[in-house]
């Protein structure tokens, strides 16, 4: 698309020069606002300044306020600085005297005492509830309102997250091929190519599959040996079916992306039943709506916050569409342009520049102003700096706020230069002027260097390499860039989104996979040279020959071959033992292990270049470690795996693939242009500016805007994936082509403005600079033609030897011509050396804190299980996938193993008796339980927790909803033997289960889902967390405190004589402690003030193992105790309820332990029978019920937090 000028303001059909800056101070904005922005004109801060506003002035509680941004990163600013905003308002309207520089708090201070007194109590109360505040990405957002909407919703209950699904996609797509075309002698494409169809298609699941046959003419003749004109629509139909069957497989198996959370919450709010509804339940939850970066909002999102928000909630919408560069992503500036063009919408600017000095600012402005960055409605508006003077000194020609470096023109030149040679010899040339500008060039002590002032109060200080950055396109110039650099001397690292899986170490990890599989002469010689053992090829050779030499020629032949011989047999023993341990323990171990046997972190961080393969190394352990447990994976397979990743590692987004950084010292900072995007730094260098390839058109997919928008306002997006000859494929080619050359022009936008102090780029004559953005600003007087169509090669035509033509560029910028000869030795960067004084060592002499852990109830008590194995119900069936606290131990799997073996040779018998139901018992303490018939082990484990957290007890007929979610389960565990009848039928008596005394016998069915916490995560400081107190704390300390408040007569009174045992006496209290309560209940006595009671369900067979049938006799109080303390149970109850008192004391208003601590219930479901269970004085069969004193509850919680004792 040609690039435009205005050369006035624009009239009020939705031009610029009808926008008004925004005043921070002004009304707060009411219906829809959009704020403009420009790079470094204070979103964040405007963000932040708004929400203070309306929670303080404006009484808008912040759980009331949604806030949503891109990024997980942007995210997490954008929490901390309103944080950050709230705590700076509440000191000012505390103290009445705001800081002279924050406007905001002078504003809001500006009020009568008692009104200042109102606003200083809702600031309080937000920061008191900070955590309820709505501050996400948009994916995140739409997951939570999914999940908040319930049955209005399409959220799954159980459905897990996954990053990505190419693995998924392509296993559809070879399923699809091999279904549609293994009887075709020529199939219209390859697999790789359906493959890649698929992905592409499920990677824009919103777009629209073209060409259609009702909109495109003839396709265009087929090439020799190709398919007819229906190819293009067999593609599309091939590309439909995969997103079918994509999205049918992963609803089956309970799987969802990010594209999930979007498409299912915006199908809920246009469902013709339940959309009313779920929209009214929204705007009922959020009264303010501020949008950060929605210039990259995708169509399926805008329409979201459209049809849920638009004309009900005030909604700010702040963005830059100059900044729009994701279109690759899905995302879509037409979304800005159409909400900043609807009726009703107030547009105002953010019109001065924070990052930026004054001469940067100028001269980006001379180079950019007035320029339509591809649509007429993204033009460069002028800027103010906001800063005064340049942070930038030394030497004029350094210090010019933008250097344009030129290729020198010989004369009579009149071709343009290879650009192959030309992208060297820049690089050189970067490498070079970073050197100098680090004075790393041979300049003496008294010689002038160029300095920066970081405002720290340290004064100008000579640049250093963190405060330069490298910006480039692609990945591979960045290592390119980095590979000189680093060669030059200059501590450099890339932040690229290059896959891990390119990298020398995952070829690493190929090699030494397959000599772990194999274990061959080339093998064992291949993996020799891999960072894991560290040989060099010499190394290898001198061993191989030492090897077969006979040892009889010359002396110390035989020495030599002894030695050859036995470095590569002790490599064999050695892969063969990892190739065991890999086996046995996993990836996890073989990397630990190998890099102490091998010393690997020790040698490569000795090597140029080693930290960043030692963190590769490391990053593909837990990847390889990841695969292998989720797939199950052995040694062969998890190669095959990776083998598999190495060779899609071009095409892999995931964020398991993104390499991470080797270090964050000071270092030169190289960068792609997309990655960079929201950063900035003092100087930054662009040396591929002028270097834009336009491709031909090779018959991939494009993603594109349609000729013609639909009827509805949400602008549509195509995939062409018909190929290179579908029909109307040159003309969407061609558009294609233009809207990427709009967002080249914005991509140069965000590489330029990133700088604070200096930009840096280059211009030379090649056969890729007149397409260009950077040509295309500098020649832009001369443009012509253009429109969508316009091709930029003919519109921006390339002239030798002047690359402004003439233009006058102001005072700011300067033009440089540059040596294109290559780079000398003479300069090289190296950091200076202390002046005088002898070299120290330097001594490490702090005390390590080695009682320091994150621990668990069932770490506290592993030892003491294995040594009381014969205790019943040592612990509960294991629950996979869940934040489990008390896993077995390994000495309790093997004795539960033979336990579940016993359990399975009487469970038939038991059964039967089970079934002789018109046999009913005299005593209804010998009454089988209804779970006599139902299996053990982890499955059922999972399933019994999985219903009793998922069956809503508000149901109208309760029995249909536990059999249906048991329908669900069972599809979950599919291996478990249980039948759906012996599941339903066995659980449904525990919702109907008297709970006894302390919640007044309600049942699990009287507790509404609104009453209950399932699955309360907690992770509480021990001894003061990650500060200690200093208090030296065992697990034995507590013996004491239990003695004091528990008599020796109740129950649980003789617990405490366990905790001295010396296993576990000694387990020490230091760092944190983690776990997952079950359920947490609320309940209300007739005063209506809440009681909240911990519940943890246990599975255990508490029963005879001789034959005999389970009956509720073995879930007597009496023998449910004795259970308690043989498992430890009373310990974990202590600490989930001092978890629950931590919790109540911030949430729970007017909080007294004595009222609000309910006390625990401990529910052996195996023994709950329904309402008919029988009961003693003591409690009710299945379910022990204790309150512990509510002083022992807070005294523990204390001795647990450190206080002094």
């Amino acid at each position: 698309m040609a690039l435009q000028t205005h050369d006035a303001p624009a009239a009020a059909d939705g031009g610029p020069g009808r926008w008004l800056p925004f005043d921070v101070r002004g009304p707060l904005p009411s219906g829809t606002t959009v704020l403009e922005a420009s790079a470094g004109t204070g979103k964040t801060f405007a963000l932040a300044a708004l929400t203070a506003r309306f929670v303080a002035e404006a009484d808008v509680p912040l759980r009331s306020l949604l806030l949503v941004t891109f990024g997980r990163m942007a995210t997490t600013e954008l929490r901390t600085r309103v944080r950050e905003r709230l705590t700076s308002l509440l000191a000012a309207l505390t103290s009445g005297n705001p800081a002279t520089d924050d406007e905001v708090a002078a504003l809001l201070c500006a009020v009568d005492d008692a009104e200042r007194s109102r606003r200083r109590a809702r600031v309080d109360a937000a920061l008191r509830d900070i955590d309820e505040a709505t501050i996400a990405t948009t994916h995140e957002f739409c997951l939570q309102m999914l999940e908040s909407l319930g049955v209005l919703g399409d959220a799954e209950p159980q459905a897990h997250f996954v990053e990505q699904v190419d693995d998924l996609v392509d296993e559809v797509a070879s399923d699809l091929y091999l279904r549609r075309y293994a009887p075709e002698g020529r199939p219209p494409f390859t697999l790789p190519e359906a493959q890649t169809l698929g992905r592409r298609a499920c990677a824009s699941v919103t777009a629209r599959l073209v060409p259609r046959p009702d909109e495109d003419g003839p396709a265009a003749p087929p090439g020799r040996g190709g398919w007819a004109a229906d190819a293009a629509a067999e593609r599309v139909s091939f590309a439909e079916a995969v997103r079918a069957e994509v999205e049918r497989r992963m609803r089956a198996a309970r799987l969802f992306t990010y594209d999930d959370m979007l498409t299912r919450l915006a199908a809920s709010l246009h469902d013709p039943d339940r959309g009313p509804a779920a929209v009214a339940r929204l705007q009922a939850r959020y009264a303010v709506v501020l949008v950060d970066e929605f210039q990259d909002t995708d169509p399926v999102q805008w329409d979201i916050l459209r049809t849920a928000f638009a004309g009900h909630a005030r909604m700010v919408l702040i963005g830059d569409p100059k900044q729009a560069i994701y279109g690759f992503r899905g995302a879509d500036v037409q979304c800005y342009l159409d909400a900043r063009e609807t009726p009703g919408t107030t547009v105002s600017t953010l019109p001065t520049n924070y990052r930026s000095d004054p001469g940067l600012v100028e001269a980006l402005g001379t180079l950019l102003g007035g320029a339509s960055l591809g649509e007429r409605g993204i033009v460069v508006d002028p800027v103010s700096a906001a800063r005064a003077g340049s942070r930038l000194t030394g030497p004029d020609a350094a210090s010019a706020p933008l250097r344009l470096r030129v290729w020198p023109s010989e004369p009579g030149e009149d071709k343009p230069v290879r650009v192959r040679e030309v992208r060297s010899r820049v690089r050189d040339d970067l490498v070079a002027d970073v050197v100098r500008l680090l004075g790393g060039d041979g300049r003496g002590p008294g010689e002038e260097r160029v300095r920066l002032d970081r405002r720290d109060g340290r004064g100008p200080q000579p640049v250093g390499p963190g405060d330069v950055a490298v910006l480039v396109r692609t990945n591979e110039a960045a290592e390119d860039v980095r590979t000189r650099l680093v060669g030059a001397g200059v501590p450099t690292v890339v932040h690229a989104a290059r896959s891990v899986f390119a990298s020398e170490a995952a070829q690493d990890w190929v090699t030494l996979l397959a000599a772990l599989d194999a274990t061959r002469q080339a093998t064992v010689r291949a993996a020799t040279l891999t960072a894991f053992f560290g040989w060099s090829v010499a190394d290898l050779v001198r061993a191989s020959e030492a090897g077969a030499s006979d040892g009889a020629d010359g002396p110390g032949g035989t020495h030599d071959r002894g030695a050859g011989v036995d470095r590569l047999v002790d490599v064999t023993q050695q892969l063969r033992a990892w190739r065991r341990l890999l086996a046995s323990r996993g990836v996890a171990a073989l990397v630990e292990t190998a890099t102490r046997e091998n010393r690997v972190a020790e040698r490569l961080l000795a090597t140029e270049g080693g930290a960043r393969r030692l963190t590769d190394l490391r990053h593909l352990a837990e990847v390889l470690h990841d695969a292998a447990v989720v797939r199950q994976l052995g040694p062969g397979a998890l190669l095959d795996w990776l083998r598999d990743r190495v060779v899609e590692a071009r095409r892999d987004k995931g964020a398991e693939g993104s390499r991470r950084l080797e270090s964050d010292g000071s270092q030169v900072t190289v960068v792609t242009i997309h990655r960079s995007k929201g950063l900035e730094y003092p100087v930054v260098y662009l040396p591929d500016a002028y270097d834009r390839w336009v491709p031909d058109d090779d018959g991939g997919t494009l993603l594109l805007h349609p000729e013609t928008e639909g009827d509805g306002p949400t602008p549509a997006l195509d995939l062409d994936v018909g190929g290179k000859r579908s029909p109307g494929r040159p003309t969407r080619f061609r558009r294609y082509q233009a809207e990427q050359a709009s967002e080249d022009l914005r991509l140069l936008y965000v590489a330029l403005t990133r700088a604070q102090c200096q930009v840096v780029t280059w211009w030379a004559p090649t056969r890729n600079t007149p397409c260009s953005a950077l040509q295309r600003l500098l020649r832009r007087e001369v443009a012509v033609g253009g429109g969508p169509g316009g091709a930029p090669a003919a519109a921006y035509p390339l002239t030798l030897g002047d690359p402004t033509h003439g233009r006058d560029l102001g005072p700011h910028v300067r033009l440089e011509t540059f040596d294109p000869a290559p780079l000398t030795e003479q300069g090289r960067y190296g950091r200076s050396e202390p002046e005088e004084g002898a070299l120290g060592v330097r001594t490490f002499d702090r005390t390590l804190d080695l009682a320091w852990r994150r621990t668990s109830y069932s770490a506290l008590t592993a030892a003491a299980h294995g040594l009381d194995l014969s205790a019943p119900g040592v612990s509960s069936e294991p629950e996979p996938g869940r934040e489990d606290d008390e896993t077995p131990t390994e000495g309790e799997l093997d004795a539960e193993a033979e336990r579940d073996a016993e359990l399975e040779a009487v469970r038939s018998e038991g059964a039967a008796h089970a079934d002789a139901e018109d046999l009913p018992a005299e005593d209804p303490w010998d009454a089988v339980s209804p779970m006599a018939g139902l299996p053990s082990g982890a499955d059922f484990g999972t399933a019994v927790h999985a219903v009793l957290e998922e069956v809503d007890p508000g149901s109208e007929d309760l029995a249909a909803a536990v059999r249906s979610v048991c329908a669900s389960v069972l599809t979950r565990t599919p291996s478990s033997g249980m039948t759906l009848d012996a599941l339903a039928d066995g659980l449904l008596p525990a919702f109907t289960t008297p709970l006894g005394r302390l919640v007044d016998d309600r049942t699990l069915a009287d507790v509404a889902l609104r009453d209950r916490l399932a699955e309360l995560a907690f992770e509480l400081p021990l001894a003061g967390g990650d500060e200690p107190t200093g208090a030296e704390l065992r697990l034995g300390d507590l013996a004491p405190l239990l003695r004091r408040h528990i008599a020796p007569g109740e129950p649980l009174g003789s617990y405490a004589d366990r905790l001295t045992a010396p296993v576990l006496a000694e387990q020490p209290l230091r760092g944190y402690l983690t776990g997952s309560i079950d359920a947490v209940l609320r309940v209300t006595g007739a005063d209506q003030t809440p009681r909240y009671l911990v519940v943890d369900y246990k599975t255990n067979w508490l029963g005879p193992f001789d034959g005999r049938p389970l009956t509720l006799r073995a879930y007597a109080p009496q023998a449910l105790a004795t259970a308690m303390l043989g498992a430890h149970y009373p310990l974990q109850a202590l600490l989930y309820a001092v978890a629950v008192h931590r919790m109540l004391r911030w949430r729970q208003p007017g909080y007294d332990p004595e009222v609000h601590l309910g006390g625990v219930l401990y529910l052996f479901v195996r023994g709950m029978a329904g309402p008919g269970t029988p009961r003693t004085g003591e409690g009710v069969a299945g379910v022990f019920e204790w309150r512990p004193p509510a002083a022992l509850v807070t005294e523990l919680s204390d001795l647990l937090a450190g206080v002094a004792r």
